[in-house]
């Protein structure tokens, strides 16, 4: 149940987004994730932590992203052979 939460939020192909070229779903997705780390920040009452969680965030999703689209190169590599 958690692993489909996660997904339905966070993979790119299958939330809200999947429908948008891929770089619009990139740059939306760091947005997300800039607002989330600003949320999160305020929330725990310490601005001082915004860069920190914006550095953690972006380098979260750049890497899920960089594999993501190895993964996909694979495989649409992988039907043409």
């Amino acid at each position: 149940m958690i692993r489909e939460a996660y997904a339905v939020v966070m993979n790119p192909s299958r939330n809200p987004l999947a429908t948008l070229p891929r770089i619009v779903t990139f740059q939306l997705m760091t947005v997300l994730a800039w607002m989330w780390s600003a949320v999160f920040s305020l929330w725990i009452g310490s601005l001082s932590m915004f860069g920190p969680s914006v550095g953690v965030h972006m380098i979260l999703l750049v890497g899920v992203l960089i594999t993501a689209e190895i993964f996909a190169r694979a495989s649409k590599r992988r039907l043409s052979e």
